[in-house]
């Protein structure tokens, strides 16, 4: 039996969808990211496929190269909205606005939150890492991200000073490291540090213990 006029009937089932996305722009940018994160963040840089990201956003190569230019140039703009996404969540905290101590609280929380809700975030990190950073250096975007989280981090620190709560030697930078590292180590590790120590790492009740690791490491790292 030949099974042409089904396949006609798929492609053309498919066709006004793939249309719509084409005809209005920013849908078809939104789609093309969304589908280039995932297919970064599941199989690197080297091997994402440019053929892969436009079917899986329903378009077609030429427009992907029309709104991004490149390969390259899509996967820098994917990192840039990946940090711009957690970065803008992070001033949505207003830490300043707690006491001192509950701002880097709340700040451990959502890190480490934030990481298990985003596992795409941290296998972008990991490839770019693996290029030493080749495409994120290219970025004054990121920079800028950057500095606000630090500054707004060395305000906490300098308040929680004036109020002999923290030690003089607390680093802004230091402490963002702490929180990061717990989670991201612990996260990027799972299945090698489940198996090796022989317990599920990402059991609900472990997880919960290690968010409430997260908080009292960082806070006892500073604290008098």
């Amino acid at each position: 039996m030949n099974d042409s006029g089904g396949k006609r009937d798929k492609k053309q089932a498919r066709r006004p969808s793939t249309e719509r996305t084409q005809r209005d722009p920013e849908r078809t940018r939104a789609a093309i990211l969304e589908a280039a994160t995932r297919e970064f963040a599941e199989n690197g840089m080297g091997g994402a496929r440019v053929d892969a990201i436009a079917e899986r956003a329903g378009t077609n190569k030429r427009m992907l190269y029309h709104y991004f230019g490149d390969k390259e140039q899509l996967y820098l703009k994917v990192l840039e909205e990946a940090y711009v996404g957690i970065r803008t969540a992070e001033r949505a905290l207003h830490i300043g606005d707690r006491s001192p101590e509950e701002g880097i609280g709340e700040l451990a929380l959502f890190t480490w939150r934030y990481f298990l809700q985003h596992p795409e975030f941290l296998s972008l990190l990991g490839t770019e890492n693996l290029h030493r950073a080749r495409w994120l250096r290219q970025s004054v975007r990121l920079k800028e991200l950057h500095s606000h989280l630090i500054g707004e981090l060395s305000q906490v620190l300098e308040q929680g000073k004036k109020q002999g709560v923290f030690i003089e030697t607390a680093d802004p930078l230091h402490v963002y490291l702490t929180i990061a590292s717990l989670g991201y180590f612990y996260l990027s590790n799972q299945y090698t540090l489940s198996t090796i120590f022989g317990r599920d790492l990402v059991e609900p009740a472990n997880l919960n213990a290690w968010e409430r690791h997260i908080v009292h490491v960082t806070l006892a790292s500073i604290k008098r």
